[in-house]
């Protein structure tokens, strides 16, 4: 084999290597966002998929237990339980009412294990009102 052949498979084993692996990498970092609601619609496949799912964290269902802390979701009138097996610490934001977004997948107990919380205040901030001075 001469010297430009070899360089061209080279350069093709390379290149093919390098779209697979976008590929599939871009295949496993697909997240869905689904409504509590439509939880109980998807089918098998799409369940094992990993998601995002919002609600209102319950309150007094926040339980800091030791290598995760669980809590359940409500959104309307359907409720999911969450167990957080995240490395960071939870955002101050995140207490009962608070609006929150998790990420990670739902096992086949119908527990959704998040790896990620995003948490909202669940009061508006307002601006404080000026005294009248006369």
């Amino acid at each position: 084999m001469n010297t430009k052949t070899k360089f061209g498979v080279g350069a093709g084993v390379i290149v093919v290597t390098l779209v697979t692996l976008g590929w599939v990498g871009a295949r496993e970092s697909k997240t869905y966002y689904h409504l509590i609601s439509e939880i109980p619609t998807l089918k098998q496949s799409e369940l094992r998929q990993r998601m995002r799912v919002s609600g209102n964290v319950a309150p007094g269902t926040i339980k800091h237990l030791p290598g995760r802390v669980e809590f359940v979701l409500v959104e309307e009138s359907k409720a999911l339980n969450v167990a957080y097996v995240g490395q960071d610490p939870l955002p101050d934001t995140f207490k009962d009412d608070a609006q929150a977004l998790v990420e990670g997948k739902l096992g086949s107990d119908g527990k959704f294990t998040a790896e990620q919380v995003q948490a909202k205040c669940a009061s508006k901030y307002e601006v404080a009102p000026t005294p009248v001075k006369n």
